[in-house]
């Protein structure tokens, strides 16, 4: 459970940070608990619409040889911005480089903090 908390808090840092390098990515009053609202319902979306997209999608990821899979999790990050009041999404390059950070973020992170 600590490990689930410990990964969030780095997600919603990480997305409060995203402004600040990525145009095109904006958080309304640099709120901390937009933060939070928007990594929970990004993994949320991550654990349960994306795999449904993907094998759908099935042959497309195929075809390109996985690629596709950036491009739901980059849509998915898009369509995160447009229903969250105080965060919000330019277009899909922002997108796809803040969904890109976010994953790399957790990637790192539940690495770090296995317990293998």
């Amino acid at each position: 459970m600590m490990k689930i908390l410990a990964t969030w808090v780095l997600v919603a840092l990480v997305i409060l940070s995203l402004p600040s390098f990525i145009p095109g990515i904006e958080i309304g009053s640099t709120s901390f608990g937009t933060a939070l609202l928007v990594a929970l319902f990004f993994g949320i979306l991550n654990a349960v619409v994306r795999p449904i997209i993907l094998l759908i999608a099935f042959p497309i990821t195929i075809v390109t040889l996985g690629l596709f899979s950036f491009v739901v999790n980059a849509g998915l990050f898009w369509w995160v911005g447009s229903f969250m009041e105080g965060f919000h999404v330019d277009g899909f390059v922002p997108a796809l480089l803040g969904s890109l950070v976010v994953s790399v973020t957790t990637f790192i992170s539940d690495k770090l903090l296995s317990n293998n």
